[in-house]
């Protein structure tokens, strides 16, 4: 019973001093403000109705009162430290300045001014005759203000009038009528109303008004009819101006791809202009192909101007890459008495050439510390039609320092050759895409080396052939008809094949590999183009290999008739995996994330098992992170014998679970509390790793754990320290898998046992 008394006293002290300590810098004569309440009078409303208005109209007053934590105004209590005798450079100065927010004072509130806001926001809603007052109670240094708002009967739209004159202006605006957003039976709404103009200037810069404006819109209301009903009058404002009222075409593209940021886009030559494909090149150094803009360009001489069109080529032409800045201009020319825009592009390059270095630092929970660099060099618009060549070479290692695994260490070293090519490149087909991003084709070729000290040296090589396009900011599709890696030991050590003797599996690691196959990525970011708080994350991943081969060859490994290429028997599978995440905005910038993980590999013909490198894993500061990097499964299956290097276990079959709550706790720091739960199982039995095939149980097999962590966000970077402990261990029998009651924090061989410590850059998830 002592320990619950003791928190309780001290929650009492605390909850004492906070409410002591909230009015002490309060002028004499002034009171702390602590917010408003407002009261909705309208019998003829719904309960549901007003409080939808209270809420709207308690979060219009100004000011707002000093924020809270759990009900405890901590920022305020940390400005108050030391009262008014705290010196300005003083450490009380400093937290003061830093951590703390000076009291909301009465003296600052004006009833009048929220009142007619308060009445205002109501007439805009349709409550024509809502009226609003205010007043203030004073009560121990403490202040709250209340309102009284009538809002009265709220009129709704009893007709749309859009005008009928014989105009081409007004011809479009009612081809679009069918999608007005002023309905009959409607409350009348001002911001509504507003959304409709811009609905209508929106369709017109799509149909050729290009120098349309909303505010040439008016909408007349007519509250007279009675019924607390009102008639809607769209009307053009008679001051709106004649180019305003014409429909433009497209006359001639000049695009200038050598512009320099110092010229004035005016008086750029037009005469040195090269007319390809419709459009005018003004390029006298050749350094770009003319093919490369009629690919990318959408406007074309002749069309009818449309804001997309206009939109998407500026988009198109930055996704490039090779274009620090685009500039755009129109001008008006007039053509056989038909209104027209000359368009003219200015296009600043970015460097041809540049070299990047790049060096992490890394603490993984498999108590290995490390480091890499990476040093890439990029040669842009390589063979003049936007190509991008990149060459990169990356080296780095992962140490331990210390424990019985000290000596095991990692050494990873590789090249790797990408040519980004901006267009499908197919053979016999012409293919583009006409969104606001540019498709690009991608050819990769790579060397990695890998060092495990004392133990095995593997190196591999992969090739890939393939393309990537963006529907629309959020959707993005990767296909990769062709993809090559082979991987072989160089040296395994006597200690690795004395391991493997009594370990089988571990020869898994060690095997050479080869696949020979096509994959296909769909990734949907509802978070992209939002402030990233809010909304769905999709990623679909499928990969074949071995199917065309395994086909030709009549490859069957389970009927002893495995088939080999260059010496390596190739693998046949078929491997799908989702990842989908789902972030809930709660308030501020505190946020609930949530991700759920599929993945299932298919093994058949050649193959009995996915490839090692192609195999998943669980376990690790981005997966489950109160277990070891890769420890968990197959299955309730454990590695007892292998005591002298760090498991890497993997498996044919993922799931995993993870959910993570984000709050904000003060100027770059957040705070974190999760839980992960997920495993990874065999699709074929494996005699030396009993209980690690799937089955229906596998719900009963999910290793589950729990932890706190703090995050550092300073915009541009992420770092990550998490904490966190094992809640059910799989590999227990069934009825002694939930260990929650074993915890003992106090207790150093539990914590040496269990407690997983995570560093990392960027979110987990």
């Amino acid at each position: 019973m002592g320990r619950p008394v003791h928190i309780l006293f001290i929650a009492t002290i605390m909850c004492i001093f906070a409410s002591c300590s909230t009015t002490r810098t309060v002028p004499a004569g002034d009171a702390l403000y602590t917010g408003a309440g407002v009261n909705v009078e309208a019998d003829h409303l719904s309960n549901k109705k007003k409080k939808a208005i209270r809420s709207q109209m308690e979060a219009l007053t100004r000011p707002l009162p000093n924020k809270k934590i759990l009900g405890i105004p901590f920022k305020l209590m940390m400005y108050n430290l030391g009262g008014d005798s705290v010196k300005e450079k003083s450490i009380g100065g400093w937290i003061r300045r830093k951590f703390g927010e000076p009291p909301v004072l009465l003296s600052n509130v004006s009833l009048e001014r929220n009142t007619a806001v308060l009445q205002s926001n109501l007439q805009n809603q349709g409550y024509f005759q809502a009226a609003a007052e205010g007043d203030t109670t004073v009560k121990n240094k403490k202040a709250k203000a209340t309102y009284i708002v009538t809002p009265g009967n709220q009129y709704t739209i009893n007709t749309v009038d859009f005008g009928r004159d014989s105009s081409a202006l007004q011809a479009t605006i009612n081809k679009s009528t069918d999608k007005t957003l002023l309905k009959q039976g409607d409350p009348f709404d001002l911001a509504v109303i507003k959304a409709e103009r811009e609905r209508i200037d929106a369709y017109l810069k799509e149909n050729g008004f290009y120098f349309f404006d909303p505010d040439f819109l008016i909408v007349e209301t007519d509250s007279t009819i009675g019924n607390n009903k009102v008639d809607l009058y769209v009307k053009l404002k008679p001051r709106t101006p004649r180019n305003a009222r014409q429909a433009y075409t497209i006359n001639n593209v000049f695009i200038y791809p050598g512009f320099s940021l110092n010229a004035n886009a005016s008086d750029t030559a037009r005469q040195d202009a090269v007319k390809y494909d419709g459009y005018y090149l003004v390029d006298r150094r050749k350094t770009y192909k003319p093919a490369m803009f009629s690919r990318t360009m959408l406007f074309s001489p002749g069309d009818v101007y449309n804001r997309t069109d206009h939109n998407q080529t500026i988009s198109r032409l930055i996704n490039l890459g090779v274009f620090r800045y685009v500039r755009n201009r129109f001008e008006p020319v007039t053509v056989n008495d038909s209104a027209k825009l000359n368009t003219f592009y200015y296009l600043t390059s970015l460097p041809r050439k540049a070299i990047k270095a790049e060096i992490n630092a890394s603490t993984k929970s498999n108590n290995l510390t490390g480091s890499s660099l990476t040093i890439g060099w990029r040669n842009r618009n390589t063979f003049g039609g936007g190509e991008l060549l990149s060459i990169s070479a990356t080296t780095g290692f992962e140490v331990q320092f210390s424990g019985q695994l000290k000596g095991y260490n990692t050494y990873r070293g590789g090249v790797e050759n990408k040519l980004t090519i901006p267009r499908f490149v197919v053979p016999f087909l012409s293919l583009n895409t006409h969104g606001g991003f540019v498709p690009k084709t991608n050819i990769l070729l790579a060397y990695d080396l890998l060092v495990k000290e004392k133990l095995y040296t593997m190196n591999s090589f992969r090739a890939e052939y393939g393309y990537s396009w963006k529907e629309t900011i959020n959707k993005e599709h990767e296909l990769n008809p062709v993809s090559i890696n082979y991987v072989q030991p160089l040296v395994i050590t006597q200690e690795y094949k004395d391991s493997i003797a009594s370990q089988p599996t571990l020869a898994k690691a060690v095997e050479k590999q080869f696949i020979l196959g096509s994959n296909y990525n769909y990734n949907y970011n509802q978070l992209a183009g939002n402030n990233g708080l809010r909304g769905f994350y999709f990623n679909g991943n499928a990969d074949l290999s071995g199917n065309i081969a395994g086909l030709i060859t009549g490859a069957d490994v389970n009927k002893g008739n495995p088939k080999y290429i260059f010496n390596a028997q190739f693998s046949q599978y078929v491997k799908l995996e989702t990842d989908l995440r789902y972030y809930v905005h709660l308030s501020g910038k505190n946020v609930w994330a949530n991700r759920v993980i599929v993945g299932f590999g298919y093994p058949y013909g050649n193959s009995t098992a996915l490839p090692f490198i192609k195999q998943f894993f669980s376990g690790g500061n981005n997966s489950l992170r109160a277990f070891r990097s890769r420890s968990v499964g197959p299955g309730t299956y454990k590695d007892t014998v292998n005591t002298r290097f760090l498991p890497d276990q993997s498996g044919d079959i993922k799931l995993e679970f993870n959910t993570e709550l984000r709050a904000k706790l003060f100027s770059i720091v957040y705070g974190a509390v999760f839980v992960d739960a997920g495993n990874v199982w065999l699709y074929n039995n494996d005699p030396d790793k009993e209980g690690g095939k799937f089955s229906d149980k596998f719900m009963k097999e999910l290793a589950i754990g729990t932890g706190v962590g703090l995050r550092f966000d300073i915009s541009f970077l992420v770092l990550r320290f998490d904490v966190a402990f094992p809640v059910r261990k799989p590999w227990l029998p069934e009825t002694e898998r939930w260990v929650l009651d074993k915890v003992a924090f106090g207790d150093r061989t539990w914590r040496r046992e269990n407690l997983v410590f995570n560093i990392g850059i960027g979110y987990p998830f």
